[in-house]
């Protein structure tokens, strides 16, 4: 009986790592280097105040990834592609467009992650920039599905270098502690801003078309469904628990030592005195591994989106010549974003932090659709979402953009 547990405990860990890999790499690219920065100056400027917004927001990312690996899984389709088909061309189009611009900037942010993060080694943008495009370029271009996913879920295990930095800042757990459980409501313009950012970083709406792509490329079954639902889990609470902890490092050094940051870079070279020199490095270090990540992610998402809304090929398994439209904007992408950071006179830090206000305040209407056609029988039959899970989920919903809504209006009447 005990052997028989024992295999059968091996042949579920064996299932899990078959199916694992979108869960875990779509959550963990999203701390990124503009997803870096939002926490960095959210912890450098209101210290751990907005710390307890990580949790309500852990939970929504648990329940919109679910439910867009619940569609990949169910209808073998990217969500761009259910777009069209249910709501045509033209709303998909007008998406699309949105998406791309948002990501774009991300893209820019990211090569901007890479050079800034570099130049703390005294490497020159001259130099790391192209380096890292052309090195992201070919791990997609050049690789595999299979190939390419064993890369990103190793690039995942470094982001444990800002949990170690988070100790070494020595923060206030009792503080942190009463943070959390007893939290701050202000309706300032600039605090609401970093609270639609930090939802609009740590959910971003690219994370939903990635995934759902990233789960019908992988070919996961709907019986094996549960295992994805475990990976997704994973990664949201490890993605949330990141966060915080470069929160709290900002927090327990930089805003104590009133240090306002604009970028993560920024933030790596003020910890130095504050906290130390391998508390600098750790986070500069997480801030490289970061970027090179979601710069291969990013692109990739922007071209499933585009390609899938628009009905071309797609997939990393594919070649350059089956998938030229796919490759060709992947490609596009990277060398459009990397040559922006070199151009003199790029304000960097504001495409960073707005293309991160501009994910939160298009999030909703993402999600609104996604329940659309969660909700359609006819496409996901048995599995579209249940009565109390729907309810959970519309009032996601409707909170953000009861919370767009709420910053726009703090701008007009500011």
């Amino acid at each position: 009986m005990r052997l028989y547990s024992l295999k059968s405990r091996w042949r579920g860990l064996i299932l899990f790592l078959a199916v694992a890999g979108p869960g875990i790499i779509t959550s963990n690219v999203d701390n990124d280097a503009g997803g870096i920065a939002t926490y960095s100056i959210a912890g450098s400027y209101y210290g751990y105040s907005l710390l307890w917004s990580l949790v309500p927001i852990m939970v929504a990312l648990v329940i919109i990834q679910e439910m867009s690996a619940r569609m990949g899984v169910v209808t073998g389709k990217g969500l761009s592609d259910l777009i069209r088909e249910r709501f045509g061309v033209r709303i998909t189009v007008y998406l699309l467009l949105a998406v791309v611009l948002t990501n774009f900037g991300n893209v820019i942010a990211e090569f901007a992650g890479v050079a800034s993060s570099l130049e703390i080694f005294h490497i020159p943008k001259l130099l790391s920039v192209p380096l890292a495009a052309v090195v992201v370029w070919l791990l997609v271009v050049k690789g595999t599905y299979r190939s390419v996913e064993k890369v990103f879920l190793f690039a995942c295990l470094f982001y444990v270098t800002y949990i170690i930095s988070g100790f070494l800042a020595d923060p206030d757990w009792k503080v942190i502690g009463r943070s959390l459980v007893r939290p701050e409501f202000d309706l300032s313009p600039g605090k609401l801003g970093m609270l639609v950012g930090l939802v609009g970083t740590t959910i971003a709406p690219w994370m939903q078309f990635y995934l759902q792509a990233a789960v019908v490329e992988k070919n996961i079954a709907a019986k094996d469904y549960k295992l994805t639902l475990v990976d997704v889990t994973v990664g949201s609470l490890v993605v949330t628990v990141v966060a915080g902890f470069i929160v709290l490092t900002c927090a327990a050094t930089l805003h104590q030592a009133g240090t306002k940051v604009q970028t993560a870079a920024d933030a790596a070279l003020a910890l130095e005195p504050l906290a130390g020199e391998y508390c600098s490095l750790l986070f500069a270090f997480g801030l490289l591994n970061a970027s090179l990540f979601a710069a291969s992610i990013l692109p990739l998402s922007t071209a499933f989106v585009v390609c899938e809304g628009m009905g071309w090929e797609v997939g990393v398994n594919k070649k350059f010549s089956e998938a030229p439209e796919f490759y060709g904007l992947y490609s596009l992408l990277i060398f459009l974003g990397a040559a922006a950071v070199l151009l003199p006179g790029i304000p960097l830090f504001a495409v960073m932090y707005v293309s991160q206000i501009v994910n939160g305040l298009v999030l909703p209407v993402i999600l609104v659709i996604m329940l659309v056609l969660i909700n359609d029988r006819k496409l996901m039959g048995r599995y579209a979402n249940g009565r109390i899970y729907n309810g959970f989920a519309w009032a996601i919903g409707l909170g953000l953009i009861a919370l767009s809504l709420l910053y726009i209006g703090t701008l007009v009447w500011a």
